[in-house]
């Protein structure tokens, strides 16, 4: 049996057909053209165990043309394969060959094409989704830390009157809790204790420091 594996990239691939000693037999670097691909591993198709593809971003032309005509294609899942990307792409291209000759290839989900749009809308949805919730934490993270924010700034606002209501709750809490950890302070420093600092949007359990306006990229000089 021969084995062969496929190293994907956007504009190029790296084929390589092995055999059971994992010896190379073919091996070549071609434009992304199916032609091309199909004229070097159709002279090996009768013998082939399987081609495994890298699952890339752009891996839906070259599945489905393989598997129109004929071959076993397997969808390497890639994550799962910490060895790949640190010698080349050759030696790559071997690596997935040798793991479907052992049997122990980690594999993604083919699905069928009709398919693959819902998939698509969902990560595309998800993504936008963990954007979105990231500039949410960084307009939160900057007007918690506005010592201003009280009733009349509230109100200049202009936010309807549940929203300016569920503003002032939260201005009201950090109030509370930065008075409670001044008299906790307070009553720790006669005791030989060090005082904690005031709660703030940076260093409350609330917020995360990768998230933190003061501790991102844009402001080293907290």
């Amino acid at each position: 049996m021969k084995y062969c594996g496929i190293d994907l990239h956007s504009s190029n691939s790296v084929i390589s057909v092995t055999d059971e000693a994992d010896g190379v037999i073919a091996e070549k670097r071609l434009p992304n053209e199916l032609a091309k691909v199909l004229a070097v591993l159709t002279p090996w198709q009768a013998e082939l165990a399987g081609v495994v593809v890298e699952s890339k971003y752009n891996w839906y032309w070259l599945v489905d043309a393989l598997q129109t005509h004929g071959f076993t294609v397997h969808l390497a899942h890639t994550a799962a394969i910490e060895e790949l990307k640190h010698c080349g792409d050759e030696t790559d291209a071997r690596y997935l060959a040798h793991l479907l000759r052992l049997g122990i290839l980690p594999t993604g989900t083919i699905l069928p094409p009709e398919a693959r749009n819902v998939r698509d809308l969902a990560r595309k949805r998800m993504q936008l989704v963990r954007s979105r919730t990231r500039h949410i934490l960084a307009v939160d993270n900057i007007t918690a830390r506005l010592k201003q924010l009280g009733e009349a700034a509230i109100n200049q606002m202009g936010f309807p009157e549940d929203v300016a209501l569920a503003l002032r709750a939260n201005v009201a809490v950090i109030a509370t809790t930065q008075r409670a950890d001044r008299d906790r302070g307070k009553a720790s420093s006669g005791k030989g204790q060090t005082a904690p600092g005031p709660v703030t949007a940076c260093n409350s359990a609330r917020y995360r420091p990768d998230s933190c306006y003061c501790h991102s990229a844009g402001n080293r000089n907290h």
